[in-house]
């Protein structure tokens, strides 16, 4: 039945194609892969992002882990009377650092170009999000707690410093899918 010749409020009961996809849009937002299979990498692109290590958001998650790894390790090597406190602040420390890990291989090993149903832009986002809430937490615990003892200072420290840059991977991420949509929405 022709749409313009229906009338009002009327059914159309004739075939109808719907189609539903479920795909990340790329590594930051860009460019969502076409509707069918995940593609498979070709020899041409391999699983492995040579140029990924040298990026910013590589970097920074690089000095992400290796600032929680220090925080970590002082709280851990301490002396410390509040039980409860410190062993927050080391769970929050290796769970971070942990997904901040998978993160980087995922990344790294193009795992979203294979399980296109995560939306890893957001998976990555709402990590950073709820980590670094979790970790200025701990932080702020773990520094008012120390009582002046030099390692447990030191972890807070490095607490504070992880806090900071899990900030400006929320603010980088933000911000490049801002300008994804703004390109988006301009062509």
């Amino acid at each position: 039945m022709d749409p313009r010749t229906q009338r009002p409020g009327a059914m159309s009961h004739g075939p109808g194609v719907i189609r539903t996809t479920c795909s990340s849009s790329g590594i930051f937002g860009v460019g969502a892969p076409p509707p069918g299979p995940a593609p498979v990498p070709g020899p041409s692109e391999g699983l492995l992002a040579r140029g990924y290590p040298t990026t910013y958001p590589a970097l920074l998650k690089v000095a992400q882990m290796i600032s929680l790894l220090i925080a970590f390790l002082c709280v851990k090597n301490s002396m410390w009377t509040d039980y409860s406190a410190y062993s927050y602040f080391e769970v929050v420390t290796m769970c971070d650092l942990l997904m901040i890990l998978v993160f980087y291989l995922v990344h790294l090993f193009c795992i979203y170009r294979m399980l296109t149903c995560i939306s890893w832009p957001l998976a990555e986002f709402l990590h950073y999000l709820i980590g670094t809430i979790l970790l200025l937490i701990a932080s702020i615990v773990a520094a008012s707690k120390s009582h002046g003892i030099g390692g447990l200072v030191a972890g807070a420290v490095f607490g504070f410093l992880a806090t900071f840059l899990c900030t400006a991977s929320i603010w980088l991420s933000y911000k490049i899918s801002c300008i994804t949509q703004a390109t988006a929405a301009a062509v």
